[in-house]
């Protein structure tokens, strides 16, 4: 058996997922349409594949101990100048992900792992661009908002034609979604203002 890429991500429900990732495209991120949309709970990890068994069942009993909670991105942000990244915030259910991620990367697990950077739950939308399209990516998609029920996670593994594909998906133990706040308001819409 040989080696495997893996990741762990909440996904960008549709039809946010798919807009994002058009736009991530137009700005010039050619590794746009092989990246799911997403916020990362467990960053690009190189494991041996027969660890996979125990991988799987490690985030089995993580996602039965986790409870849906509501997602809600909204505005952008930027990790430059350390970082040449530009993203989506997450400003409802950053907690939850920052729990979560903790719990997908406990030391007792099987993918535990030091991060590069502190945790900061956050959708990429322009990556390793030149300024002018990362500026234009944060100008852009500024007005961008949208929410939804966060019920589970998925593990990714990455294709040697650097393409990241679903392996399995893992919906949280408890059976009852909270309320989006402002449910009345539209809740579930997005819009990217150009």
């Amino acid at each position: 058996m040989g080696t495997v890429t893996i990741g762990v991500s909440i996904a960008v429900p549709e039809p946010h997922g798919s807009l994002l990732q058009e736009r991530r495209a137009g700005f010039g991120d050619a590794a746009a349409h092989g990246i799911p949309t997403h916020v990362t709970l467990l960053p690009p990890t190189e494991l041996d594949e027969s660890e996979l068994p125990a991988v799987e069942a490690h985030l089995t009993e993580v996602a039965a101990g986790g409870r849906p909670f509501p997602m809600r991105l909204s505005g952008t942000g930027t990790f430059r100048p350390l970082s040449p990244v530009v993203y989506v915030r997450v400003v409802q259910g950053a907690e939850d992900c920052t729990l979560l991620q903790q719990r997908v990367r406990d030391a007792s697990g099987p993918v535990a792992r030091e991060l590069q950077f502190p945790y900061h739950p956050h959708v990429t939308v322009a990556h390793g661009i030149d300024e002018a399209a990362m500026d234009r990516a944060f100008e852009e998609l500024a007005g961008f908002d949208a929410q939804w029920p966060c019920t589970g996670f998925a593990l990714y593994e990455q294709g040697t034609d650097g393409v990241w594909r679903k392996l399995r998906e893992y919906t949280f133990g408890g059976s009852v979604v909270p309320p989006q706040a402002g449910a009345l308001r539209g809740a579930g819409r997005s819009s990217a203002v150009s």
